[in-house]
């Protein structure tokens, strides 16, 4: 199942608070330094996130349980 939380084709910056939902700005600034968590582009000092690729981590991210496909066990 794939969940497309954010814009496929927007590019997010660093600041947007849309981003929070994956983590802090300072958790993510962590991330990057670490060369962990979403892709990220830089332009100088300016760091941005490919919605797609945003989209792609949090879904390879995703933890199944035996209740995630919503079937009724029988």
């Amino acid at each position: 199942m794939h969940h497309e939380i954010f814009e496929e084709k927007r590019l997010y910056d660093d600041a947007d608070t849309e981003l929070d939902l994956i983590a802090t700005k300072a958790k993510r600034a962590q991330w990057r330094h670490r060369r962990v968590g979403p892709p990220f582009l830089k332009f100088g000092r300016r760091v941005k996130y490919h919605g797609a690729d945003l989209n792609s981590w949090v879904n390879g991210n995703r933890v199944p349980t035996i209740y995630s496909d919503h079937r009724q066990l029988t």
